[in-house]
């Protein structure tokens, strides 16, 4: 089964992570997980400078390493960059100090004060160390552009189905992602029912 939006607990259980910003303007927020990637930074990168869209991207630690010149451009676009791990640890099987560990190797490539947990996946103890040092943000809606069960339409209809002011959207920057697909007719859709995106948190 796919979870569109998080467990109705998870507020519970991480009480001081974001899901979504509370306002009843229409703003959205998108963010892209997973990258740099060589075959789809640059396609993405593209799309929003054309409707002059600002993102936050979530990168590993080991995407930048291998590609830091992405890196540099995403920031040089305005763009904001989040801690997205070092090695996408799974925190569901992970110790907590081997992935403290893993999310602070990060820190000094991406970010040191913004985290977003691979998978979504954060044990209680985790959390309780993480949020000390970071804010934490995980999202609204979740369109499975990773999934090739999920067509880009699917994903798309998904999106205009479900977003609501203050919507936080995940995506990803990957190869295998299907985002630089529909993300144009997205955004553009968005803005014309209204919508404005924004990054910031």
């Amino acid at each position: 089964m796919r979870f569109i939006r998080p467990f109705l607990f998870s507020g519970f259980l991480y009480p001081e992570a974001l899901f979504r910003i509370k306002t009843g303007n229409k703003i959205l927020y998108l963010t892209f997980d997973d990258g740099p990637d060589p075959q789809s930074t640059p396609a993405l990168l593209g799309i929003l400078d054309n409707y002059n869209v600002k993102a936050m991207f979530f990168c590993t630690g080991q995407a930048v390493e291998k590609y830091p010149e992405l890196l540099s451009e995403i920031r040089r676009k305005g763009h904001l960059v989040g801690n997205h791990g070092y090695a996408h640890l799974d925190g569901w099987k992970t110790s907590v100090d081997e992935y403290l560990t893993d999310v602070n190797k990060a820190a000094g490539l991406t970010s040191d004060t913004l985290f977003r947990p691979p998978y979504g996946h954060l044990r209680i103890n985790q959390y309780r160390h993480l949020k000390k040092k970071f804010k934490i943000i995980f999202w609204d809606i979740m369109p499975y552009d990773f999934d090739s069960e999920f067509t880009p339409s699917l994903s798309l209809e998904l999106l205009k189905k479900k977003i609501r002011p203050g919507s936080i959207i995940v995506l990803h920057d990957s190869a295998d992602s299907s985002s630089k697909c529909f993300l144009e007719e997205f955004i553009e859709t968005s803005i014309n029912i209204g919508y404005r995106f924004e990054i910031g948190f």
